[in-house]
């Protein structure tokens, strides 16, 4: 089986002719680097008594690379079957779809945690992450409008469309997806089970000086680093900023204009001790 999702080449000027997803294949290069189809293989078993032609670590990481350059269903892994100089032995559509098939929860749970310790190498290597400052986290849904009425787990949205509604974690420093939740699109924008569940999974995908003391019940004395996540004003209930505080994790949520929150405001206006500096002169 080949495990790498892309072929070393090596790049001479004065060729002729065009070669097409150079930029997939330098993705692709990049995350044969960090061993990413390697991590994912380990995570998904097979059936049967002989190994699979396409080794599924690298079959996954090619769906991404197929994704990222606007795919959007099995059969568009075809753009990098066209091009084996630079991919090799690409799956077919039937493979990668069964690859797809194939992920349970159980397993999806085991590639959560391979990505993780992908992620961990490569935080532990980078200046933007490996440092004391505050982990910033954020929140935040999105419709995805779907064309058919057929496809499972889809519901009418509140813009009046029909598709899904799936709620995201990134991470502010590397603009990486941490976690994500996929929900039909009549799903309360503000649920907060959803809340927690997927700023749970995005600490989860931490490395742990900066998960440790950010799990549910933790100690705050056992926080390595400070940990702030963001929201807008669906995250601005009760259940969520408690959840917060439960997690030791700072949080910044946007509330809406009301009568009962600007008299709050105007009880604290004249009380000094309710107050802190947001910005210091240095």
């Amino acid at each position: 089986m080949q495990g790498s999702s892309a072929v070393r080449v090596k790049i001479e000027g004065g060729g002729e002719g065009a070669v097409g997803h150079v930029g997939l294949h330098a993705l692709g290069s990049f995350a044969d680097r960090l061993g990413l189809a390697e991590a994912l293989s380990a995570a998904v078993p097979w059936a049967g008594e002989r190994a699979p032609v396409h080794d599924r670590g690298k079959v996954l990481t090619q769906a991404m690379l197929m994704l990222t350059g606007g795919g959007s269903s099995c059969s568009d892994i075809e753009q990098l079957r066209v091009e084996s100089r630079l991919f090799g032995s690409v799956a077919s559509t039937p493979t990668t779809y069964r690859s797809f098939r194939a992920i349970t929860p159980g397993v999806l749970a085991d590639l959560g945690s391979a990505f993780a310790s992908v992620r961990r190498q490569v935080w532990a290597r980078s200046g933007i992450t490996n440092n004391t400052d505050p982990v910033v986290l954020d929140i935040d849904a999105s419709l995805v409008q779907v064309h058919s009425e057929n496809k499972a787990g889809t519901a009418p949205t509140y813009k009046g469309g029909f598709g899904f509604h799936p709620i995201f974690c990134f991470a502010d420093a590397t603009g990486e997806t941490l976690a994500s939740m996929l929900r039909p699109g009549n799903a309360s924008a503000n649920n907060i089970a959803d809340h927690l569940a997927v700023l749970d999974a995005a600490v989860a995908q931490l490395p742990e000086q900066s998960a440790v003391g950010h799990r549910r019940g933790d100690e705050s004395g056992t926080v390595g680093r400070p940990l702030v996540v963001r929201a807008d004003s669906a995250g601005c209930t009760g259940g969520f900023v408690s959840g917060c505080r439960d997690r030791n994790i700072g949080f910044a949520v946007v509330a809406r204009r009301s009568t009962q929150i600007h008299s709050a405001l105007l009880r604290v206006l004249v009380d000094d001790e309710a107050w802190s500096p947001a910005r210091t002169q240095t």
